[in-house]
């Protein structure tokens, strides 16, 4: 699955964490919130409807790909109403390095099932740093800290600018195709996203 589409799924977090929140923070599921949930699902069914018929060179495996985005979309809408209900007072500092301590254990018996396919340089190893400091650590440290001030609905609209650097950085350094199907997919699931977040008080 490119890299672009990739995002576009993941984007979708704000979504479940509407659905999660209803569920267990008590947050009313308006009428809506449900259209904004229809809107993101039908941006995310184009976008995945579309790499499905995107040439030859798609692998037979997209849709377990397509599964696999909406599933962590899906964990990380949950991972943050949990948060919030069982780990308020926890510190952010804490959560992002159990987080991050957690996961490289349970990936770490995979590492001899996937073998790095070519010669591990000194710049491989220092973009590879560059991106666990600043996009893990860092950006979970200021996440989790985002869900205990704002709470965990407000806190997934980060995820608005996923979609568009996504594409972006996918167009310039893979060499992705940005097609209309894409940017109104896109366009379908930040609008949803919006309409579920930026639900009007009542007065």
């Amino acid at each position: 699955m490119p890299a672009s589409y990739e995002v576009i799924h993941n984007s979708s977090s704000p979504l479940f964490g509407a659905i999660y929140s209803a569920i267990w923070l008590g947050e009313s599921l308006t009428l809506r919130k449900a259209s904004g949930l229809l809107a993101g699902a039908s941006g995310v069914a184009l976008v995945a409807g579309t790499g499905q018929t995107h040439g030859p060179d798609v692998s037979p495996l997209f849709g377990i790909a397509v599964g696999a985005c909406l599933l962590a979309a899906a964990c990380y809408g949950l991972a943050a109403v949990y948060i919030r209900k069982r780990a308020s007072q926890a510190k952010p500092a804490a959560i992002a390095g159990a987080s991050q301590l957690c996961a490289g254990l349970l990936l770490l018996p995979l590492l001899p099932f996937d073998t790095p396919h070519g010669v591990i340089t000194p710049a491989i190893i220092a973009y590879v740093l560059c991106l666990a400091f600043f996009c893990s650590a860092i950006a979970y440290l200021l996440y989790y800290r985002l869900i205990q001030d704002l709470g965990p609905t407000r806190a997934l609209t980060v995820t608005f600018l996923m979609p568009i650097f996504g594409i972006f950085w996918g167009a310039i350094f893979l060499g992705e195709s940005v097609t209309l199907a894409m940017i109104g997919g896109c366009a379908l699931v930040v609008l949803g996203t919006a309409i579920v977040l930026f639900s009007p008080k009542p007065v």
